[in-house]
């Protein structure tokens, strides 16, 4: 049975692509910056499919672009692998008080705080919109501006939710003869306002224990899955999707969703006997 590679193993492999290989050669952080995100959200799509042999495949490729950049940098003499497993190292280490020392357990957020000039700072503008809110929000709880749970988060949101749909009664939204919504005072007023509430729905996630942006992952995917079956019955009916009333494709939606809700509790193991 071959041994199994090293880590080393993979950095003596990078440095050689380097030195022989032309495409290699000619990369630069800046490069390769496209190719970070698109093997980071490969790893993500892999945990997504449970499938083991796809994410160790996908953790290899993120697992390059590490190397990469640390192989660059240390042909600019700047750091090295080394140095970016010292800095994790002590980094994490000085997460950890209570394990590594004599310190005591505290919020990650709480301990930085105090190294912050502001909440914003570290933090990538460029994040997905939904993990932004949700990271504001857990560094702001990190200085103690929080609600100790869900009750205050589920009056904001209640409290944002009437205010739009005050401003959607005042100001019903226009539509252009194009299609498109007219973009008055009016509509950059209601897009703030619905901002607002989803801003506070990312917060009562957050105190709820749900990543806001996991479940709404989580919820195209299972309105996509039956929205298909509601195409494929239609189909088999002899409709076309487009060319149906509303009510009809509601109608073919409960079926559906009645038909999931069905299988999933066929399939749930049965309660213990009393």
């Amino acid at each position: 049975m071959q041994p199994k590679s090293t880590l080393e193993d993979a950095l003596a492999l990078m440095r050689d692509l380097r030195a022989r290989c032309d495409w290699d050669a000619a990369q630069t952080h800046e490069s390769l910056r496209p190719y970070l995100l698109e093997e980071a959200h490969e790893v993500d799509e892999a945990i997504r499919s449970g499938d083991d042999a796809l994410l160790r495949e996908e953790l290899g490729d993120l697992l390059l672009q590490v190397l990469f950049h640390s192989v660059l940098a240390a042909e600019r003499k700047a750091f090295d692998a080394g140095d970016v497993a010292n800095t994790l190292v002590t980094k994490m280490r000085g997460r950890h008080p209570h394990l590594y020392g004599d310190g005591v357990k505290e919020p990650w957020e709480r301990m930085k705080a105090t190294r912050r000039r502001s909440i914003v700072d570290g933090l990538p503008v460029h994040l997905p919109a939904l993990h932004r809110a949700h990271r504001l929000q857990e560094r702001a709880a990190g200085v103690h501006f929080d609600w100790p749970d869900t009750t205050g988060p589920l009056a904001k949101v209640a409290e944002e939710l009437a205010e739009v749909a005050a401003l959607v009664s005042a100001h019903p939204p226009r539509i252009a003869p194009s299609g498109s919504p007219v973009r008055d005072a009016e509509h950059e007023r209601l897009s703030e306002e619905l901002g607002d509430l989803l801003f506070s729905c990312v917060n009562l996630c957050r105190k709820a224990g749900v990543h806001a942006a996991l479940a709404l992952d989580a919820a195209n995917a299972k309105f996509a899955r039956r929205f298909q079956a509601v195409e494929v019955l239609a189909r088999e009916r002899g409709l076309r999707v487009g060319e149906v009333p509303l009510g009809v494709l509601d109608a073919l939606w409960d079926e559906v969703k009645a038909r999931e809700i069905s299988a999933g509790a066929a399939t749930r193991p049965a309660p213990p006997a009393p």
